[in-house]
């Protein structure tokens, strides 16, 4: 299985189960390792046989953006489904940072394995 990946995707939303952060947008930075098999893509040149990482970060960015969830890990598990789901990636790694969210430690966040890898 080959790996595509995304790192550091930075999007503002609201997160959190606390009154004030209700109130506010955080940064959340989003880490991808999405596999797949690149090679009729490699053989033809073309991006019709692979995955759209472009099209893939602005549907992911569009949904963070629009989102309000209390937890990181509602909002991993549901931009997991969306990448299963709608692009058809048999496995992923992803990593939500939600930097800052406690005092002294430099990142806190989760890292969830989804489907299937080969």
């Amino acid at each position: 299985m080959d790996i595509i990946f995304l790192r550091g995707l930075q999007i503002d939303t609201v997160i959190g189960i606390y009154d004030w952060e209700r109130e506010i947008r955080q940064t959340v930075i989003i880490d991808l390792e999405m596999g797949t098999d690149i090679r009729k893509a490699a053989a033809t040149d073309d991006i019709s046989h692979t995955l759209d990482y472009k099209t893939l970060s602005k549907r992911i960015i569009a949904f963070v953006e629009a989102s309000e969830f209390l937890l990181v890990e509602t909002l991993a598990e549901q931009i997991s489904t969306i990448i299963l789901d709608e692009f058809s990636v048999p496995w992923l790694r992803l990593t939500l940072n939600k930097k800052g969210a406690i005092s002294g430690a430099s990142d806190v966040g989760i890292q969830i394995e989804r489907g299937v890898k080969a």
